[in-house]
């Protein structure tokens, strides 16, 4: 079992962002995973820091951890070329310790640069075209693609790492499931549902499997319950919800009902290890070998010191 931690790039500024990628490595973290957005979920966040830019840097702060994009959309507001390039360099620039972890987006991010939100089905297909442009320019040349959504025009990336990043595809159903068989190198997903493991294993699907575990550390439960009803109540809307709405707005309109009962059912909360531990067999018996820890707790010092202290060990046998 290999054990992540969410670089919570909209609830932190990009400086405290690449400081706790430094602390994950230290802690023993085997890699770090960063969300990509435009805009933050809610008010109560507001950051929304350069993924690429940060990636980079903690490239440069680093050794050992390995680095993923928790995900990036490359079909609108990043052409899959763009992406292309960018995550050919990060893997340069980390000695290969990059894995680019791709989705097909939401519109929270995407609506910014105006061509429209396209239905779920239409996101599946040109999530399908991207990976085929990312891999097709990752072969090195230059290449020119036709797609029914997406083209390419004499295109080369002239700087290629040694070997091509894995590229993990986020999978909320079957469908997204099977392009996680059929072109990536790995399944992500949110929640703890074995249901689209299984789909991903039916069809062919045989890479890493991420899934990103709720957890809320803080010396006391109910403070930790309260910074994750402040920072997290984003998640629990599902993904039905959390791709279609547009801004912050909608999100703090869409959770104004959510209580911290919710998320004190949902989300690993407080001081208790068992607790924590209990969230994260979750997701190890649906199937995931690679468990990212989603900390939206007051401290990030003091979870990464719990999490040597009192996680580590035990989460690392959930893979025995």
């Amino acid at each position: 079992m290999k054990i992540g931690y969410k670089l919570f790039a909209e609830a932190y500024g990009p400086k405290e962002i690449v400081r706790q990628a430094v602390e994950a490595e230290r802690a023993g973290f085997d890699f770090v995973e960063i969300s990509d957005h435009f805009h933050p979920w809610l008010y109560s966040q507001d950051h929304s820091g350069f993924a690429w830019s940060m990636l980079a840097a903690i490239a440069a702060r680093t050794s050992t951890i390995t680095m993923a994009t928790g995900v990036t959309c490359p079909t609108v507001r990043y052409h899959p070329a763009i992406i292309a390039q960018a995550a050919a360099t990060t893997a340069i620039l980390s000695d290969g310790r990059f894995v680019l972890g791709v989705g097909s987006g939401e519109r929270l991010n995407e609506h910014i640069v105006g061509v429209g939100w396209p239905s779920v089905t239409v996101r599946h297909e040109m999530l399908r075209e991207a990976l085929e442009i990312i891999r097709l320019l990752w072969t090195g040349g230059y290449h020119s693609y036709e797609g029914r959504h997406l083209d390419l025009e004499d295109a080369r990336v002239y700087d290629l790492p040694e070997e091509q990043p894995q590229i993990i595809v986020a999978a909320g159903g079957p469908q997204a499931a099977k392009i996680a068989a059929d072109l990536g190198d790995g399944l992500f997903n949110t929640e703890a549902v074995p249901d689209v493991v299984e789909a991903y294993r039916k069809a062919g699907g045989r890479g890493p499997r991420y899934g990103e575990v709720p957890v809320s550390w803080a010396a006391d439960e109910q403070e930790a319950v309260a910074s994750a009803h402040r920072l997290a109540r984003f998640g629990q809307t599902g993904w039905k919800v959390m791709a279609e709405l547009p801004n912050p707005v909608n999100f703090e309109a869409a959770t104004a009902l959510i209580g911290e009962d919710v998320i004190r059912q949902n989300v690993a909360c407080g001081p208790d290890p068992e607790r924590h531990l209990e969230v994260a067999r979750q997701f190890a018996g649906a199937g995931f070998d690679h468990l990212v820890l989603m900390n939206s707790g007051p401290d990030p010092d003091g979870f990464m010191r719990f999490y040597q202290r009192e996680l580590a060990g035990p989460l690392r046998a959930l893979g025995d």
